[in-house]
């Protein structure tokens, strides 16, 4: 996005990743640090679009997701905090910026693991499901309400970060293609969005599968 001459708004919790990123383009790069699930997480970002004189297109990249064997109750309820609290905090907070302003766009990283429950974390799988569910709603919403406002599922496979986590990865993209080809459908303004490009043709095996033989695997 900077390198398309956007002014681009980072946050995350890390103070010092996010400034180390802010020296590549002192100009264009404009800081927010706060956790997304404090009670004061909006006003940081109403501060932040405050200060880059509005807002065109938000993306909610804040997620958390264990391996959970044990199902521990802390992982589970720690899981849907991030992922099920705080992104709908954050997402009618956009779409509410986007319905008084007439237009933008509200994209959100779901993940793959949204079509089909997991036993391996299953409140990471629970999780992106209502977050796929909730955009899906958002934009029936906006259509409905005559609102320009696009919305964007970008649903990831693996991608090689320390999120990534198990054995028996495959089709584990580097984060550098990830971000490219998730840049390319936010251009596009794509609907849904499988990163990388072939998790496109397992989608639909995976929510065909019967429940029986899902369960056994």
């Amino acid at each position: 996005m900077v390198a398309d001459g956007w002014q681009v708004g980072i946050t995350a919790r890390r103070r010092e990743l996010l400034e180390e990123l802010q020296k590549e383009a002192p100009e264009q790069y404009h800081v927010a640090v706060f956790d997304a699930t404090a009670s004061d997480a909006l006003e940081h970002l109403d501060r932040l679009v405050q200060n880059m004189g509005g807002m065109d297109l938000l993306v909610i990249s804040a997620g958390w997701g264990e391996l959970n064997h044990d199902l521990d109750k802390g992982i589970e309820l720690g899981t849907v905090g991030l992922n099920v609290q705080a992104f709908t905090h954050l997402v009618i907070w956009g779409y509410t910026h986007f319905a008084r302003q007439g237009e933008g766009h509200l994209a959100a990283i779901s993940s793959i693991s949204a079509l089909r429950g997991g036993r391996a974390a299953p409140a990471y799988n629970a999780s992106k499901a209502y977050q796929s569910n909730y955009l899906e709603g958002l934009r029936q919403k906006a259509h409905k309400e005559g609102h320009a406002i696009a919305v964007t599922d970008v649903r990831p496979g693996f991608v090689k970060t320390p999120m990534a986590k198990g054995p028996g990865r495959f089709w584990e993209a580097s984060a550098e293609k990830a971000a490219r080809q998730i840049h390319g459908h936010l251009k596009r303004r794509s609907r849904v969005a499988y990163i990388t490009k072939r998790w496109r043709l397992i989608a639909p095996l995976m929510g065909w599968m019967p429940r029986g033989l899902w369960a056994r695997m």
